[in-house]
């Protein structure tokens, strides 16, 4: 990147984010989703947001659906589409990974969503079951042998990203380097915040890249049943350019790590700062499987998702014109008390948590919504039956991202019964 790009997209981004702070110090709650603190427990803000109706409109170039139907109807409505319309290109800062369809509408989407669809199959989820457990216990036994050890460094983020690597056929010593990148690009669906973290995240896709175009050569003379051997002959079979095939594997790589890393992190978190949830589970391992439910609908891993009107329309009765960005706000949703009974409360046994929207909904919903389940029903299992006395040995660090809710560090121990 040369000094003078550097300049001129650094002296953007101050602009705006300076635009954005003094919008949000004049009390636009759209803006301070944007900005410490309110970004660090952006709940008493989306119930503000909510207070003032389904769709608010920002001082800032975009609105915000911020109830359960509002944000819904967006992510099911063909009136919606992830494309910005027209000609509009989108800052660099927000282009700076290709994630395949996740952002393509229909019908490069529905094509290549088709492509990758068999390997989250409920086939493919009862023989991942297996190799889960067997991934969870060996991690368990390393971490609860120490006693004090740090909940996601050596356990929720090398759980999914060991299930992941296996799942698509990468060789487990890139596994280290594949944790490093994600976390990069993960961060980076907020958007870089200066030159410096755009070339970061530019930086750790090519050496993704990298990583893939090497397995990929090895999968087109040493195939094996891996995903990655399968999308290299769909690609051999002209069903998927070059392209398509790369940026399909940093979608599967990015959405088989972040979404579970952090449905664990804060999962874990919630149960432990609500000690008779955690009793309950104790008691009772099966309830694992509503507690998966209740950790997405309560702390949602991904918080926000964007749409773009394609035409003029209404969204509970708002008007919204051609070419409008609606900020989805997921978080939110899952908390509008005029879906769920006392929103704010964490209940592992709610009859109603799965109705939350945290996979997002209709054309988009998450491709890999059954192994981030799959994978958080065993892990919270595995740790109520061998740590029943899990505790909390230092306060979690929160990463400083705003789309992607999620912990850095967590100091616990295995502590006694």
């Amino acid at each position: 990147m040369q000094i003078l790009d550097t300049l001129r997209i650094d002296t953007r981004l101050r602009v705006a984010h300076g635009v954005s702070w003094l919008t949000a110090q004049s009390g636009d709650h759209p803006s301070r989703l944007l900005h410490w603190p309110w970004r660090e427990n952006p709940y008493p803000t989306y119930r503000r947001l909510r207070e003032q109706g389904p769709v608010v409109s920002s001082r800032l170039p975009f609105r915000t659906a911020t109830t359960r139907a509002a944000v819904d109807q967006v992510l099911r409505s063909r009136d919606f589409g992830v494309e910005p319309p027209g000609d509009l290109e989108l800052p660099e800062q927000f282009n700076a990974v290709e994630l395949s369809f996740l952002q393509m509408d229909p019908p490069d989407h529905t094509r290549l969503r088709t492509l990758a669809r068999p390997a989250f199959s409920p086939r493919r989820m009862a023989e991942y079951r297996t190799e889960i457990e067997k991934i969870t216990a060996e991690l368990l036994d390393t971490a609860l042998a120490r006693g004090e050890f740090d909940l996601m460094r050596d356990f929720a983020q090398p759980l999914p990203i060991t299930v992941i690597s296996r799942l698509l056929g990468v060789p487990e010593r890139d596994n280290a380097d594949f944790v490093r990148i994600g976390y990069v690009i993960g961060g980076a669906l907020d958007g870089a915040g200066s030159a410096r973290h755009l070339r970061e995240i530019r930086d750790a896709t090519a050496e993704l890249d990298l990583l893939f175009e090497r397995l990929m050569a090895e999968r087109r003379t040493n195939p094996r049943g891996d995903v990655v051997s399968t999308l290299v002959k769909q690609s051999d079979d002209g069903e998927l350019t070059a392209a398509e095939l790369g940026s399909m594997c940093r979608l599967l790589l990015l959405a088989g790590f972040e979404t579970t890393v952090n449905l664990i992190g804060n999962g874990v978190m919630a149960l432990l700062r609500h000690r008779e949830q955690w009793e309950r589970l104790v008691a009772d391992p099966e309830l694992a499987t509503g507690a998966v439910e209740e950790v997405l609908r309560f702390d949602s891993p991904v918080q926000l998702t964007g749409r773009w009107a394609r035409r003029d329309t209404e969204v509970e009765g708002v008007r919204v014109r051609t070419g409008e960005q609606v900020i989805c706000l997921i978080g939110s949703a899952n908390r509008d008390p005029g879906h769920f009974g006392d929103p704010d409360r964490f209940d592992i046994t709610r009859s109603d948590s799965a109705e939350h929207l945290a996979f997002s909904g209709g054309a988009h919903y998450c491709l890999g919504a059954p192994l981030a389940r799959l994978e958080g029903e065993i892990a919270f299992r595995a740790l109520a039956q061998r740590a029943p006395g899990l505790r909390p040995t230092a306060m979690p660090t929160r990463r400083g991202t705003l789309t992607v809710r999620s912990l850095s560090a967590f100091p616990v121990t295995a502590g006694r019964r």
